[in-house]
């Protein structure tokens, strides 16, 4: 098991954390929103924190809920890049009744790991960045897929990409960024994940990759009811059925507080087996003040 630091992602800095609080600059703008696992102090005096740009309040109604205040001259929409390994990622970002802006800046970390996977894969195949597809391009799925870093990612790096979401707006956002990062081709899903995968199965579909960001608790397209610890079992062993025997990966993220890195890894193995290699541990960010703050669990394997 190890702590996964994300990579140096030039428009993304943890400016600093406490006080179940976090602040971030996104590019050019700095935002301040909760963030429940930052039990310590803060590092910054708060004449700095009153500086941010957008800081976000809940709602004193709803436990998720709340709204931006915004500084003079704070868009409510705007544009981060990712640069790394052959990717150059555009994304934009918007700020949310429920305090995402669009991107998990942590997820950086995953996004090198599947482009590099993507590229072994198809032998070298298309060049980077191109978002051409290779003879014998690599199939990647992506499901709970939101914004798409993941997906951007992959189709970077080559693969055929199927990209589902039950989230409309999300997969529009996600087009968006697609097309803002000069790449095509992405097959777009609106559907719950699982009923999706379902299906797959008994079409006899295979993929090469599988990316797996489940919520806490979420809704499908028609409505459909997910809560993670009642569904993940199931549905890895759906993925189990889909995944290509050989040289094949699977990415996993649990952002539910409370499940380990062991507890994803007993799960994907049972599901799928003992993998050739596998990773396991924490995402994290380090703030200025030198405080590492734990933003998700990870799990990744190849067969």
């Amino acid at each position: 098991m190890q702590m996964q630091l994300t990579p140096a992602f030039g428009d993304y800095e943890l400016l600093d954390t406490g006080d179940f609080e976090k602040l971030e600059r996104f590019g050019r703008f700095v935002t301040r929103r909760p963030e429940p696992q930052a039990i310590w102090r803060r590092s910054l005096p708060e004449a700095e924190w009153r500086r941010a740009d957008a800081s976000f309040r809940r709602d004193g109604r709803s436990e998720e809920r709340g709204e931006w205040r915004l500084a003079p001259g704070m868009p409510d929409r705007w544009t981060v890049e990712y640069a790394g390994r052959g990717m150059r990622l555009r994304m934009r970002l918007a700020l949310t009744s429920f305090k995402h802006v669009g991107i998990f800046p942590e997820q950086a970390a995953n996004w090198d790991f599947i482009y590099d996977r993507c590229r072994a894969l198809a032998g070298g195949g298309a060049s980077a960045g191109s978002g051409e597809r290779a003879e014998g391009a690599p199939k990647v799925l992506n499901l709970f897929a939101y914004t798409g870093g993941a997906t951007l990612a992959a189709r970077a790096a080559g693969a055929e990409v199927t990209h589902v979401d039950s989230v409309r707006q999300v997969v529009t956002w996600a087009r968006e960024n697609m097309e803002r990062s000069g790449l095509d081709g992405v097959r777009w899903i609106v559907e719950d994940a699982l009923k999706f995968v379902q299906r797959e199965v008994r079409r006899g579909n295979r993929y090469a990759g599988i990316v797996l960001d489940p919520p806490a608790y979420g809704r499908g397209a028609n409505g459909e009811k997910w809560v993670l610890e009642e569904g993940i079992c199931e549905m890895l062993e759906h993925c189990a059925r889909l995944l290509e025997p050989a040289g094949a990966f699977l990415v996993l993220n649990l952002y539910s507080m409370g499940l380990s890195p062991t507890l994803a890894r007993t799960a994907v193995r049972q599901a799928f087996g003992a993998p050739g290699e596998e990773q396991w541990g924490e995402l994290c960010f380090t703030d200025r003040g030198g405080k590492q703050l734990p933003l998700g669990t990870y799990y990744r394997f190849v067969r």
